[in-house]
């Protein structure tokens, strides 16, 4: 369990750090994201080019690990966590999202990444 928080605290921390190297090893060549807000499906390579040209500035991530349900189903892991974000444009104007997010790794590799945006970051476990 605490691996793939490890996993997806690195991922944050690199994404932060603008990390590109960092980011070529955590994600599976086939990664996928799922963009919080637009929806756009963004490739490992498309996403770590717009880190690296700072078409997305990653300025700070909390991650709220008490909340997140991990599960594992063979070799397959899930993290269904929530982040508050400070970002910036290529322009750089700062803007902020709180997301749920789920992310899929398998072994150690983040294969599958989509958030949500919430209106309001409490936690709650609705079905």
């Amino acid at each position: 369990m605490t691996d793939l928080l490890a996993h997806d605290a690195r991922f944050f921390t690199a994404l932060t750090a603008a990390d590109t190297a960092e980011l070529e090893t955590l994600l599976h060549p086939d990664f996928l994201l799922v963009a919080v807000g637009s929806g756009a499906v963004v490739t490992k390579s498309e996403l770590i080019d717009a880190v690296a040209t700072g078409a997305i500035r990653f300025q700070a991530i909390t991650a709220f690990p008490d909340e997140a349900t991990v599960r594992h189903i063979g070799d397959v892991g899930i993290v269904v966590g929530r982040t508050a974000m400070e970002l910036a444009g290529p322009d750089g104007t700062p803007f902020t999202t709180a997301s749920r997010y789920t992310h899929v790794f398998a072994g150690s590799r983040l294969v599958s990444a989509q958030g949500t945006t919430i209106e309001s970051p409490e936690p709650t476990h609705e079905t």
